[in-house]
């Protein structure tokens, strides 16, 4: 597949063929499996206290003979948290059980329980090239909502890296013919609890920015919402994909396409920085051992 290179000014450069990641078929299945393996990783784990419901300073008896004033009048024996006691007259109230006012949960959320979930390489691999493949059809970006330009897809010159300021960015981007697509994103307030748990606002996820390194862009993408700047060599399926939602409008610099026709990112021969040091790793020679001989043992000579 060939692709226009564009200038910032939007006229076309030339045009080049893009690397074999973008030939990969788009499965929708294994994208899904390798964003929640993303979502799964990033989870905090949490739970309650383990004595929470149990913390009571009264005293809690199981034996029968404590409790002798209470059989034939008609009272469930649950466990119970005595508070006074009279003879056979009890103040006392449900406790620690969990269908009791004020008991222990039942099957309370523990922190020890592991969320990760593990994801074959090859098969993540995968996932990110049939992402990256994604981004290229236009009913897809269709699909998630996006405002696509007439002219799309197309790589950009590398050249916006360069770009630090953020109302330079966004003059750049309205002349590519991206305007309706800044003015659709935006965040509204969250409805619900969420509001007091630190998680105001719903943020809509835009479109993504590819660069060939760490730049003065992703500075610059930071005060325009929903814009996203990412280093190619960070990227997965949930950047290319939120939500498991294959088709996310995604521009490429040309230095990033030349990076990952370069390295073979995520390629099934890819090899990354521990594997090579690992191979340049050179395993020391064994040194032959010396068998010793065992000198023949002198000869008593008996005296006369």
């Amino acid at each position: 597949m060939k692709l226009k290179i564009l200038s910032l000014a939007k006229t076309e450069k030339e045009t080049i063929n893009l690397p074999e990641q973008f030939k990969e078929p788009v499965r929708p299945d294994i994208i899904k499996r390798a964003v929640l393996a993303v979502y799964a990783n990033k989870r905090q784990p949490y739970g309650t206290d383990p004595e929470a419901g149990k913390k009571s300073h009264s005293k809690l008896s199981r034996r029968r003979q404590d409790y002798k004033g209470s059989y034939g009048h008609g009272i469930s024996r649950v466990p119970r948290k005595i508070i006074s006691r009279s003879g056979t007259q009890f103040n006392w109230v449900g406790a620690f059980s969990p269908g009791t006012v004020g008991g222990r949960r039942a099957q309370p959320p523990k922190a020890e329980k592991i969320w990760k979930q593990k994801i074959n390489k090859k098969e993540r691999r995968k996932a990110i090239r049939s992402a990256m493949a994604a981004t290229l059809v236009k009913d897809l970006a269709k699909a998630r909502g996006h405002d696509v330009p007439d002219n799309y897809p197309f790589i950009i010159e590398s050249k916006i890296e360069a770009i630090s300021k953020t109302k330079d960015l966004a003059n750049a981007l309205e002349k590519l013919g991206f305007t309706r697509e800044l003015s659709r994103a935006g965040r509204k307030i969250r409805a619900g609890k969420g509001k007091s748990r630190g998680r105001k606002y719903k943020k809509t996820r835009g479109m993504l920015i590819v660069t060939s390194d760490d730049c003065n862009l992703m500075k610059a993408a930071g005060n325009i919402t929903g814009v996203e700047v990412e280093n190619i060599r960070n990227l997965n399926a949930e950047i290319l994909a939120p939500g498991a939602i294959p088709g996310r409008m995604t521009i490429f610099t040309d230095s990033a396409i030349a990076l990952l026709e370069k390295e073979k990112l995520f390629a099934d021969d890819y090899k990354g920085e521990k594997e090579e040091k690992i191979e340049k790793k050179e395993i020391p020679k064994e040194k032959p051992v010396k068998k010793e001989t065992k000198k023949p043992a002198a000869k008593k000579v008996a005296k006369k």
